[in-house]
C-alpha cells in the first residue's frame, strides 16, 4: 500500500494494490474508489479538501 499526498492541490491518494484501475466510483463529491476489472477496491482518491477528512499531521500503522 502507498499513500501520496499532494500539497498543491490538498488531494490524497491511496494505493491499495498495485492492478491498473479498471473503473471510478463515486462515494462522494470528494471522494472516489478505483475499481479492478472484477470490481475489487484498487484505490482511493480524497480530492480538493484531503485535510479536512484526515488529520495529516500523523500517521499510525496498526498492524494485528
Amino acid at each position: 500500500m502507498k499513500i501520496t499526498y499532494y500539497p498543491e492541490t490538498d488531494s490524497l491518494y491511496i494505493d491499495l494494490s498495485k492492478k491498473v484501475a479498471f473503473e471510478t466510483k463515486e462515494i462522494s463529491q470528494d471522494i472516489n474508489v478505483d475499481l479492478d476489472e472484477t470490481g475489487y477496491p484498487v484505490g482511493i482518491d480524497i480530492h480538493g479538501n484531503a485535510s479536512q477528512f484526515i488529520d495529516l499531521s500523523t500517521f499510525e500503522l496498526e498492524k494485528r
